[in-house]
């Protein structure tokens, strides 16, 4: 536990930091990069790009700093970070550098600033959220080992098939070389793949499964991206019967399994988790309303089978929404999702499990839907690769 005159120097500083946090962050990255060029495959290099990886670390340390005396109002955001950390295997080790490159950071860009007691002060506190992310990691990583057909690490896993899905999503069928079985993970979750050489380089990549639980295999879909290093070479290089290395399931956006009406609502490459989700449910009685956005229907992934279980299973009511139609397709609306859309859906009372993945502008949508309905904070449901605050504008 910090003491008191530590927190007090924290929180104190908090105001200073945030008005430099993201020349803090900006300045913090290519220190680490340069002087630890080991770490870089851990990081997404379009996000870094973009600015949302720094901007997102800036957020993290204000609001630790701001919280540093009341840390169980992170207790969320803490969760998240600990999935993506385990999904991507960083160890107790990288702590350290991480910690030195951004004290580093903290002194050259705040200068006279950052005086001894203030450095020693951030010093601390990183320490002790070092150990706080370290230990709850540690445990996901003896879980995820102990469970059945589970792994620590890194494990081969062979390609038996791929399948297209629409003109852009590729699936892919992943079963263990070793023959010894898969986890049970939980719908939603995602896992990770390690790939040694993508144009020379070394590169993790998250994707969701998009199948239910208690397969044989561990199945993605990867929509090709124009500038997507990883997406384009699996589309262009990875055969079956080739090889490659995952990480365990992680992630917290996971099906919540009660008597609620489940709304997933997904646009484009989105609906990947959501076709776990619905795979594991169906069979269960509860109502799924899936609402799926999407260009036309030449990109639009999963149709097909979406619409089969519609005939096969009375609680199961697809919507779809196509912004720029073909005239070929047949969609139930043109345009962009909207609440009135939504509104004459769902059950009159809206009490739901409200489930939302999407690209970015898409994402600000549906977040707006969310809070006009007036849902429950705790029964809406979303992952973003960003700082959370860009779903507001």
């Amino acid at each position: 536990m910090l003491d008191s005159k530590t927190i007090e120097i924290i929180k104190s500083t908090v105001p200073v930091l945030e008005v430099h946090a993201n020349a803090i962050t900006e300045h913090f990255y290519p220190l680490l990069f340069d002087l630890h060029p080991e770490v870089i495959p851990y990081f997404n290099q379009t996000n870094q790009g973009k600015g949302t990886q720094p901007k997102a670390l800036a957020n993290a340390v204000v609001a630790y700093g701001a919280n540093i005396d009341q840390l169980g109002n992170l207790s969320e955001a803490v969760k998240k970070i600990v999935h993506k950390h385990t999904s991507l295997g960083i160890l107790p080790a990288h702590y350290d550098v991480v910690g030195a490159c951004l004290i580093q950071a903290i002194k050259e860009v705040l200068g006279g600033g950052a005086t001894e007691e203030v450095l020693n002060a951030w010093s601390l506190a990183y320490s002790q959220l070092a150990e706080i992310l370290i230990d709850a990691e540690e445990s996901v990583y003896k879980a995820n080992e102990s469970s059945p057909g589970g792994w620590r690490g890194e494990r081969e896993f062979t390609l038996v098939n791929r399948v297209d899905e629409s003109s852009i999503i590729t699936s892919y069928y992943f079963e263990p070389t070793d023959n010894m079985g898969v986890p049970i993970f939980e719908a939603g979750q995602f896992i990770t793949l390690v790939l040694d050489d993508v144009n020379g380089a070394p590169m993790r990549r998250n994707y969701s499964l998009s199948d239910a639980p208690g397969k044989k295999d561990l199945r993605i879909s990867v929509k090709r991206e124009p500038q997507g290093s990883v997406s384009n070479y699996l589309y262009d290089h990875l055969q079956i019967g080739d090889c490659v290395k995952l990480r365990p399931p992680c992630g917290d956006f996971v099906l919540r399994k009660n008597g609620r009406p489940l709304v997933l609502l997904t646009g484009g490459v989105g609906i990947t988790p959501a076709i776990s989700m619905l795979n594991e449910e169906v069979g269960s009685g509860r109502q799924i309303y899936f609402i799926h956005a999407a260009l036309n229907s030449h990109v639009h992934a999963f149709r097909t089978h979406v619409d089969q279980l519609s005939k096969e299973f009375d609680n199961v009511f697809p919507f779809y929404v196509y912004s720029e139609p073909s005239p070929m397709c047949d969609s139930h609306a043109k345009g962009y999702i909207n609440k009135e859309m939504v509104v004459a859906l769902l059950p009159q009372n809206l009490d739901v499990e409200f489930y939302f993945l999407g690209p970015k502008p898409f994402m600000i949508a549906a977040s707006k839907i969310a809070e006009q309905l007036n849902f429950p904070k705790n029964q809406v449901h979303y992952e973003f690769f960003g700082p959370s605050e860009e779903l507001i504008s």
